[in-house]
Order: C-alpha cells, then sequence, then structure tokens
C-alpha cells in the first residue's frame, strides 16, 4: 500500500485566479513538492465539495490540507476539517482573499506557495452558526447580517466572476435610496436594533476596509459592530466613519465584543446572513465561539503578536 500524502491540495478550478492562469495550480505544487513530497491534487466539482473533499483526504491520510481558492472555498475547506487537529496552509486565488490579506500571506499565490518555511501551525477559534432547519456551518473570517448579506444574496455569479470586487461595490450602490430591512440583535444581556451587523474575528473587511479594528483572529471571541437605521443613505456617514476610523462613539454605531450573537427580524421582510463571503440563509439565528478549533498555518510574524 503507497504511503499516504505529504499533503493534499484541494482548489476550485473557477476561482477568479485559476480561471485566468490554470497553470497557477501545477506550478504552485511543483514549489511546494520541493519542500513536502508527495501531493494530491483534488478540484472541487462545484458549490459544497470541498468539505467532503478535505473530510476524505483527512481520513486517508493526509497530514497537512492546502486551499487554494477565495474565501468561500477556504470556508467549505474549514467546514469539512474543524477540530481534526490536521493543519490548513493557504493560497489565494480568489476574489477578496481576506485571509491572506488580513494574515500577511499575501495576493500572490506562488510567492505565497514559495514561502511555505515562513509559515507555522498556530489553533485558532471558529465562529458556529445556527439556523433553524439548516446545518450548523462554522466560519472563519466573518458574518454578515442585513445589508451585506443581501447584496451577496443579488451579485449575479457571472458577474463577480468577470468584475471580481467591483461586483459588491456595484450591488453596494444598487441600494442607496432603499428602504432596509431592520432586525434585533441580542447579545450579553442587551438587545439593540440594526439594518447591518458585521461579527468578525478580522479587521479586514473585503480587501479593501477595515470595518472591525478591533478584530482579533487570535482571540476567542467575535468583533461586533452594528449599524442602526432602515435609510441607506445614513451608510453614506457610517462609510465615511469607516475610512477615518471613527465608528465608536458614532450616533448610530456599536462597536463591541460578544461570544454569542442572537439576530431576530423585526418586522416581516427577510433577513439575509452571509459567512465568510457565502450568502448562508436567514436569520432568526445564533452565531457563537465554537468548541471546534482550526490548526491554522500563519506567517510566524502574525501568529507571534
Amino acid at each position: 500500500m503507497p504511503d499516504p500524502p505529504a499533503a493534499t491540495i484541494i482548489y476550485n478550478p473557477v476561482a477568479g485566479k485559476l480561471v485566468r492562469k490554470p497553470q497557477l495550480i501545477p506550478q504552485a505544487a511543483d514549489l511546494l513538492r520541493s519542500r513536502l513530497g508527495n501531493l494530491v491534487l483534488q478540484p472541487t466539482t462545484g458549490p459544497a465539495t470541498a468539505g467532503p473533499l478535505a473530510k476524505q483526504a483527512i481520513a486517508t491520510g493526509s497530514r497537512l490540507i492546502i486551499a487554494a481558492g477565495g474565501d468561500g472555498t477556504i470556508n467549505e475547506v474549514v467546514n469539512g476539517m474543524a477540530g481534526s487537529g490536521v493543519p490548513l496552509a493557504v493560497l489565494p486565488a480568489g476574489t477578496a482573499n481576506v485571509l491572506a490579506t488580513e494574515t500577511g500571506i499575501g495576493s500572490d499565490l506562488l510567492r505565497a506557495a514559495g514561502r511555505f518555511e515562513e509559515l507555522h501551525p498556530q489553533d485558532i477559534a471558529l465562529g458556529r452558526l445556527f439556523v433553524p432547519g439548516v446545518d450548523p456551518r462554522f466560519l472563519l473570517l466573518m458574518a454578515g447580517v442585513g445589508l451585506d448579506a443581501r447584496i451577496v444574496r443579488l451579485v449575479d455569479p457571472a458577474f463577480k466572476r468577470r468584475w471580481g470586487k467591483l461586483s459588491y461595490w456595484q450591488g453596494g450602490f444598487a441600494q442607496v435610496g432603499k428602504a432596509l430591512p431592520e432586525f434585533d440583535v441580542t447579545f450579553d444581556g442587551v438587545t439593540l436594533r440594526a439594518s447591518f451587523a458585521l461579527l468578525s474575528r478580522v479587521k479586514n473587511y473585503g480587501g479593501d476596509l477595515e470595518i472591525a479594528r478591533h478584530a482579533d483572529l487570535l482571540a476567542d471571541d467575535f468583533a461586533v459592530v452594528l449599524f442602526e437605521g432602515p435609510s441607506s443613505l445614513r451608510y453614506l456617514k457610517y462609510f465615511a466613519g469607516v475610512l477615518v476610523n471613527r465608528l465608536e462613539g458614532m450616533k448610530g454605531g456599536t462597536v463591541a465584543r460578544a461570544r454569542s450573537v442572537e439576530f431576530r427580524s423585526a418586522g416581516d421582510d427577510p433577513i439575509d446572513i452571509q459567512i465568510d463571503g457565502e450568502h448562508a440563509g436567514y436569520a432568526p439565528a445564533r452565531l457563537e465561539i465554537a468548541t471546534e478549533r482550526l490548526r491554522l498555518m500563519l506567517p510566524r510574524a502574525f501568529g507571534s503578536r
């Protein structure tokens, strides 16, 4: 019987960078083989296939999982390996690459592969989303409730593949002038009303902004940012506050920390939820820090802070 592979690369062949440059995966594999030994390449075959591939790779003895894709692909892989103790490394190949940006891995896939020796394993906390009637899901980066999740749901996949992050900006500007549904957010015994809630484990949002600047991937809680009000025009003020780092104390905004948060609609409108950039259902829902952890390969400069 052959020895199990040292590592399995699970990659999304329709991720933005890989559609344009499919040769990146074999090139990255060549770089990593010289450092790791035997590798297995496993392409995803559609949505929700990366998680089962990760679970299968671990079951057959792979000692390292490498996810190449966007944050949505990485989320699927995490859901297949949370709590396993097997390390996860990432190669940025998607639209936003929030995790790679946050941790200093960067956006260059081949450069990330070539610097593998600079990574070391760090056990980090995960979030877990509970929606009635839906299997619980882990999240690595963030959950958005309300406005941004609505944008995620409405963005056309083909438009997203062509225009990348610009598709989300276009979707956001399309909401200007529209009334936003509100919902109740409960944490630490307090209930507040909002039209957008961000529960984040990372400072970076979408690769361009830092909304939750008090977030810490190495902490065991969520950074909470809430914006209230049904008027989308208010978000011009909120956006300005994000740009100049003046959210704390801003009227209509709340900045906090929490380990468990609940969401419930304040009316009849559906309240969208996204995790790690992918639509994940509708409120009511609960988000909490999971008991399972993830062993993530991080640059030493980040992991030793």
